[in-house]
């Protein structure tokens, strides 16, 4: 299992933000669709039907945001408070022109990147561009899920898959 982006890619599984467990709210992207995972956010959307999909409420590395984790654990520290993941929004626009929102949770605690969010969001959109496009870049990124062992890569690293996913 590793942290890519945006996306959790477990063996040959693609999710956005993090792998749900139990009742959790998750996205995970098949070729088929996008499929909602958890509580009350279940149900798949076939890539036929899907005209648009990013994520909100995405977590960026900035000084303020890492001032702010680090006033954030001390006060849930002291206070004795959760240790709840963030959450982000996936939106899903269908050909209908329906829109669909989904939460996932984030997969990095201390946020994403500014260019790891930027790639993401890129890959999302090329996913929508058709068929061809969309089984090419799922199946490289299974692909790369299947074959690497270990645990997350560095940042510089993953950058570099975002931008060869992009270019499948």
């Amino acid at each position: 299992m590793a942290m890519v982006g945006l996306f959790w890619i477990a063996e040959g599984d693609v999710y956005v933000g993090a792998k749900p467990s139990g009742l959790a709210p998750g996205v995970r992207l098949t070729p088929e669709g996008v499929t909602g995972l958890g509580h009350r956010q279940t149900g798949l959307w076939l890539w036929d039907d899907v005209r648009a999909l990013t994520v909100e409420g995405v977590p960026v590395k900035s000084l303020k945001r890492h001032v702010g984790m680090v006033v954030d654990l001390a006060l849930t520290v002291g206070l004795g408070g959760g240790d709840e993941a963030p959450s982000m929004t996936v939106r899903l626009e269908t050909a209908e022109g329906g829109e669909r929102e989904l939460t996932a949770y984030a997969a990095a605690a201390a946020g994403y990147s500014q260019r790891e969010y930027d790639l993401s969001q890129a890959l999302l959109t090329r996913l929508t561009e058709g068929a061809a496009t969309l089984l090419t870049t799922l199946s490289a990124m299974a692909a790369w899920g299947r074959a690497h062992e270990g645990g997350t890569p560095r940042r510089e690293a993953r950058e570099h898959l975002l931008t060869t996913w992009l270019e499948a």
